[in-house]
């Protein structure tokens, strides 16, 4: 039976997704960008009020769509259904990303592939170590996860990330993590690790051309900061023909 209540919810649903298709999300709220969502959780009923408690839990709209759908469940009102579809946001825009990235098919400058490692690592909650393989015309010949550890640290293999870059041919890697939770800065173990990892590859005669850390929406580039193996920033100047790279002329 149809009631004035389910009548009115129906109205407003149809509305909201009108409003939607003539405009866009640029104008809703955060409560009003949850609640069209979902719509498609909850096939019936209000959930103005379930959108408003999601948002009181997780603080914020990306903290309900980063929380996993365990979590998500023990919130009265969220069914499966709706924890498998908010869950599925932030990878689903991630794999969007990546498939942006992987159109281009190159990283040859230092944004290409900070955005590229941003698009491989945005919105995870566990900590993951990426070996990406590269052409000498810096092509994506493979990306390569090779280490996942908890919120607070991440271990690379170094026979891992050999292995990686060996099997795909590669003539340059570059290497990224995330910080889940914290700042793009690296740690001394940052440090000590791409260091040992350098100097693993060079003796492989695979250049290591970055090491790229993200956290919260930033990047930070080992080889922009002079950070990379033995070299000082005025020797990176010297050994790079552009923004990227080592200089490849006698390679």
């Amino acid at each position: 039976m149809t009631t004035p209540d389910s009548t009115l919810h129906t109205g407003h649903r149809q509305r909201v997704r009108a409003r939607f298709r003539e405009e866009g999300l640029e104008g809703f709220a955060p409560h009003e960008a949850l609640e069209l969502l979902l719509f498609y959780g909850r096939a019936r009923g209000d959930v103005n009020g379930l959108a408003h408690e999601l948002l009181d839990r997780f603080g914020s709209l990306r903290g309900v769509l980063e929380t996993g759908p365990q979590q998500l469940m023990a919130v009265p009102g969220v069914g499966e259904e709706t924890a498998t579809l908010l869950s599925l946001m932030v990878p689903m825009f991630r794999r969007y990303q990546l498939c942006l990235c992987e159109e281009r098919k190159r990283l040859t400058t230092r944004e290409e592939a900070s955005g590229y490692c941003a698009a491989l690592l945005s919105g995870l909650r566990m900590e993951r170590f990426y070996v990406i393989s590269l052409s000498a015309d810096g092509a994506v010949l493979g990306t390569r996860l090779v280490a996942e550890g908890t919120l607070s640290e991440v271990s690379a293999y170094p026979r891992l990330v050999a292995e990686a870059a060996l099997n795909h041919n590669a003539h340059s890697v570059i290497l990224c993590h995330n910080h889940p939770g914290g700042t793009c800065s690296p740690s001394r173990a940052d440090l000590e690790t791409t260091n040992l990892l350098w100097g693993l590859l060079k003796g492989l005669d695979i250049h290591l051309l970055d090491h790229i850390i993200v956290a919260d929406g930033k990047t930070w580039s080992f080889a922009a900061n002079g950070q990379l193996g033995d070299r000082s920033p005025a020797r990176s100047v010297k050994t790079q023909t552009g923004p990227e790279g080592p200089d490849r002329r006698n390679t």
